[in-house]
């Protein structure tokens, strides 16, 4: 087959098509069946899917999984001349051990996260790695929630240097006594404080909220409270600086929000465009829930969507070439990508899109399979444990109905005659189109 640019009006996003022979107005059935055998990326995702969920209900030694896929991995090199399919099941059966093996390694490393609380309460030196906003309940009374990293842990019988996650709560009610009003930490000030270490807990009633796992996903093992005036802001700072830069644009989008939209406005705006809910009041939250609109304050595959058509569309316009126009695309969606808290759910639909651009840059047939398996592969070689997220099993099984089965579908019902519909005063298009497509 070969791949052309399609002539569009200028203005319009140029597409690659598939230059079909005359007379076919559909892809033959030994067609399809080559091209759904080009999906490489789908199967190494399912196969590290499989290798996961038997990592998760089978458990062996870690060196067990490590040594079958080392085993599986140099025979298929060893048949890798001979043409047949031995190879390609060989590579992916080292997939599943692989799959088994991160999650294994990626467990025992979970198991090692535990936090020295010591006796009461300790002295903690810290330097923040995730901001939070300034909340005002009344005119005296202000609140602030951020993540810390620990560096040192004070008590009274001894000293230890850790570093691990806690989920600190500021508050401080009536300002004016101490003289001094809560000031935002921002990423990577360093503090210490006095306080007492409390492990998550959840509520005990059936179907909650999984908090506790919430937080030690996000590396979270602790929580702990202390009241403003007490925080002594120590010099210097610490932290990533890529990380710091992250935080510095996205506290500069949240206050131009808050300059151009009234406050109840503005912290609707927060959750829509970059996924902040700080501002979103209780009352407001519980309607959009009961409405069943909830999805809407959350950033999702949706808002890359809109944001990487509308960029190419605008690219287009602007006269770039199909190179330039999707290389800006995708560095665009990544840096969205980056600046969203959302973090799954907006790196599913982002890394996506951009193999599928890449995939027309390289003229080579967009296969939505092929780019579904590329993002969850990246997503899972990340962090195995998002297989059993509902989001990420919705997300992916929805793509993988559309299509792998609602695409082929249409190709075989209607699709056909929508194309015999095209171009209705040129008889010469009718050589074109089968019989039976013709003759509807």
């Amino acid at each position: 087959m070969a791949f052309a640019n399609a002539a569009t009006p200028s203005g319009s996003l140029s597409t690659l098509v598939v230059a079909r022979p005359s007379g076919s107005a559909t892809l033959s059935a030994q067609t399809r069946k080559q091209l759904s055998a080009r999906q490489p990326l789908l199967w190494a995702a399912v196969c590290f899917c499989v290798g996961i969920v038997l990592g998760k209900y089978l458990w062996r030694p870690p060196s067990w999984w490590i040594v079958a896929a080392i085993v599986f991995l140099a025979s298929a090199i060893c048949l890798i001349r001979k043409r047949t399919a031995s190879p390609k099941i060989l590579v992916l059966t080292a997939l599943v051990a692989a799959g088994a093996v991160s999650l294994e390694l990626r467990r025992s490393a979970a198991a090692e996260q535990s936090l020295w609380f010591g006796d009461g309460e300790v002295l903690v030196t810290a330097h923040v790695i995730a901001e939070g906003e300034i909340q005002s309940e009344d005119d005296d009374s202000f609140r602030q929630r951020v993540d810390i990293e620990t560096e040192k842990i004070d008590s009274n019988s001894e000293t230890k240097t850790i570093a691990e996650g806690v989920r600190l709560s500021i508050y401080q009610n009536d300002h004016s006594h101490s003289g001094d009003r809560m000031r935002l930490l921002t990423y990577g000030a360093r503090i210490r404080f006095q306080t007492t270490l409390v492990p998550p807990r959840n509520y005990r009633n059936p179907g909650a909220f999984d908090y506790a796992g919430f937080l030690h996903d996000n590396g979270i093992v602790a929580g702990a409270s202390v009241k403003y005036p007490n925080i002594e802001v120590l010099p210097g700072l610490a932290g990533n600086r890529m990380e710091r830069w992250r935080a510095i644009v996205h506290r500069s989008v949240i206050r131009k929000i808050h300059a151009l939209w009234p406050e109840r406005v503005a912290g609707l705006m927060d959750a829509i465009v970059i996924g902040e809910e700080t501002f979103v009041e209780r009352p407001t939250r519980a309607d959009f829930q009961r409405s069943g609109t909830y999805h809407v304050l959350v950033v999702s595959g949706m808002n890359v969507s809109i944001l990487a058509i509308f960029a190419l569309w605008s690219l287009r316009r602007m006269g770039l070439n199909q190179v330039a126009a999707s290389a800006c695309a995708i560095a665009l969606i990544l840096t969205y990508a980056v600046l969203t808290k959302e973090g799954a759910p907006v790196w599913r639909a982002a890394l996506m899109f951009a193999v599928y651009l890449c995939t027309r840059l390289l003229y080579r047939d967009r296969a939505m399979l092929n780019a579904l398996g590329a993002a969850a592969l990246i997503l899972l070689v990340s962090d195995p444990r998002v297989l059993f997220g509902a989001s990420f099993q919705m997300t992916f099984l929805c793509v993988a109905l559309v299509a792998g089965i609602g695409v082929p579908v249409l190709e075989r019902t209607i699709q056909p005659y929508s194309h015999g519909l095209r171009n209705l005063n040129a008889l010469a298009y009718d050589r074109t189109l089968p019989p039976k497509v013709a003759q509807f």
